[in-house]
């Protein structure tokens, strides 16, 4: 009687399937190394640190010279109302110095808005504040890293 011999193919296959089961096992028991990194191994970020404060301030806005230009105007007319010659005219400048100053002051304080100072510590010890114009969607303690030198996002 003539005996039958395994097909080298299936006892390859059978090689195989145990091969792949001793890996996933020595993997799920932790004998083999993985390519993971742990928590203290991560690269070194030079942008990156955490959120020491935030606070909001009030930044006067820009001057366009229109203030300038209508106080200046306005107090000339006003200057001009009082006095008799050379006093006259000196008013007249000073009224118009003093509501260019003046104008220039009031549209300011109409410009002003709200900004946000969020103070960053890097990881190398270095502090970084920067100026933000919406109010940034961090809390003190969180780990950001900076981008372009301005802007803010989560590490």
């Amino acid at each position: 009687m003539e005996q039958r011999r395994t097909h080298p193919i299936l006892i390859a296959a059978g090689v195989a399937v145990l091969l792949f089961s001793l890996l996933g096992a020595a993997a799920l028991t932790g004998m083999l190394p993985s390519a993971n990194t742990k928590p203290g191994a991560a690269a070194k970020c030079a942008n990156c640190g955490v959120i020491e404060a935030i606070r909001s301030v009030q930044v006067k806005g820009e001057s366009s010279g229109l203030g300038a230009v209508a106080g200046g105007v306005a107090g000339g007319v006003v200057g001009n109302q009082f006095g008799e010659g050379g006093a006259k005219a000196l008013l007249t400048i000073g009224g118009a110095a003093g509501g260019a100053f003046a104008g220039d002051a009031i549209e300011k304080n109409l410009k002003k808005h709200t900004a946000w100072r969020v103070t960053v510590r890097l990881d190398d010890g270095t502090v970084r504040t920067l100026s933000q114009k919406a109010q940034p969607p961090f809390a003190v303690g969180d780990r950001v890293r900076i981008v372009n030198g301005s802007a803010i996002e989560r590490a």
